[in-house]
């Protein structure tokens, strides 16, 4: 039977953790960004990668500043008072997706965790995403007024050439890339490779302070990389999403860096969208041209990733009509005939997880393309095939896969009243 079923038990995933073996890098996806039981699941699984595999990092799909701020609490180096104020930093769209009950109880969790341990011991947190131009900058030069005042004064001269911009990226990228006004990028690469040279050059720091290091200078190289981004994103979506993967990499590479160079096993637990964790090469993806981090992550650091994939039926997800809209509780329709989701939908098992790799009878089973849903933090029901579904070969684009047959929304922190009430039934207002 290559079908596990999920029963709820402590032992659901004794399996699964066999299987993942020692794996450094497991990847853990989602196939939306709103739905609840993918959060817990993927919680539940990581907790166990901690316990049981020595894993000492979560990375998950969030801007670095943001991520560290809950880093600093719960390693109990923070004056927050609790988890849901360490997530407090989550104000940029969509907050809902780290502000959400399911993320408070495990940033709870790790920080009774790590309570008593050792630096050396204790699990982190990293954001691996790129979107926090500004604060970045922010953090760089609050780092460097207390340990560098005139390295501050330097940066800050070469990062006034964004002061035009009143903090907006997306008003930097198009006046730079349309040549309205000059791009950034050679002061962003001065002050990256001072940063570099700074942390090259600086005797080994303890504890703490070598940490607060390598926080801004991953800071500086966020904002060499988010200004390529922006600058290109008027170009062309498959060269701004490559960066994106390409920078998501990247900082898993330097914080697997940083960890050995502090004797710390890198074992990390990775946390993305499908679209990010799964093989691009595998998919629709990979034929026009875009790679993914499950994709470099396999180049990179081969058997020693394990990538895992979520998926379901039918039930409900927060997730906005726009960008920068509010979070609604939306019902999300069945899985399309033809797709993965119908195909296990079909089992009749309510929810269960799936080995893909080396398993010679799934690989033929599974060898013809299916369509697979994506749900990013925009649900358009009314353009459901064309907006959320891709051609995907199951078997090369992850390594596992779980499926939670009916799913409901993932719960925010902050509900107002349309997500608390939910998406007027279809049958308003007849009632049949």
């Amino acid at each position: 039977m290559h079908l596990k079923p999920l029963t709820g038990g402590a032992g659901q995933y004794d399996g699964l953790l066999q299987l993942i073996g020692n794996a450094r890098f497991v990847l853990l996806g989602e196939a939306s960004h709103g739905t609840h039981e993918f959060y817990v699941e993927r919680a539940e699984i990581t907790k166990r990668l901690i316990l049981e595999k020595g894993c000492m990092a979560v990375a998950v799909e969030a801007d670095w500043p943001d991520a560290w701020r809950v880093n600093r609490y719960v390693r109990g180096q923070s004056q927050d008072r609790n988890a849901s104020a360490a997530l407090s930093g989550f104000k940029r769209f969509p907050a809902w997706m780290w502000r959400n009950t399911v993320v408070r109880d495990f940033v709870e969790w790790l920080h009774e965790h790590n309570r008593g341990l050792p630096g050396s011991q204790q699990v982190g947190l990293y954001g691996i995403d790129l979107y926090s131009l500004f604060a970045s900058i922010e953090a760089v030069l609050a780092y460097l007024d207390v340990a560098d005042p005139q390295a501050a004064a330097r940066a800050r001269s070469r990062y006034a050439c964004f002061d035009h911009y009143d903090r907006d990226s997306q008003a930097y990228g198009y006046a730079s890339s349309y040549g309205l006004k000059p791009s950034c990028e050679d002061e962003v690469i001065q002050q990256l490779r001072e940063m570099n040279c700074r942390l090259a050059e600086t005797t080994p720091l303890p504890g703490m302070e070598s940490d607060e290091a390598f926080f801004a200078q991953q800071n500086a190289r966020l904002v060499c990389n988010a200004e390529e981004y922006y600058r290109t994103m008027f170009h062309g979506h498959i060269s701004s999403w490559n960066l994106r993967d390409s920078h998501m990499v990247e900082t898993l590479q330097a914080l697997e860096r940083h960890m050995k160079g502090h004797g710390i096993s890198p074992r990390i637990a990775v946390w993305a969208h499908n679209s990010h964790l799964g093989d691009a090469a595998a998919t629709e993806m990979g034929a026009r041209g875009e790679w993914s981090v499950g994709q470099l992550a396999r180049q990179h650091w081969g058997s020693d990733t394990v990538l895992l994939g979520f998926s379901s039926y039918r039930g409900s997800v927060t997730a906005a009509t726009q960008w920068e809209a509010s979070a609604q509780r939306r019902r999300v329709r069945d899985g399309l005939p033809g797709s993965y989701e119908a195909l296990f939908h079909e089992t009749g098992l309510p929810r269960f997880w799936l080995w893909l790799r080396g398993n010679a009878a799934l690989r033929e089973g599974l060898a013809e393309p299916r369509l697979q849903r994506a749900i990013g933090v925009i649900y358009q029901p009314q353009t459901e095939r064309q907006s959320h579904y891709f051609h995907t070969h199951l078997a090369d684009q992850f390594d596992a896969v779980i499926h939670i047959d009916e799913t409901r929304a993932l719960e925010p922190l902050e509900r107002d009243a349309g997500w608390i009430h939910g998406e007027v039934p279809e049958t308003f207002p007849s009632g049949l």
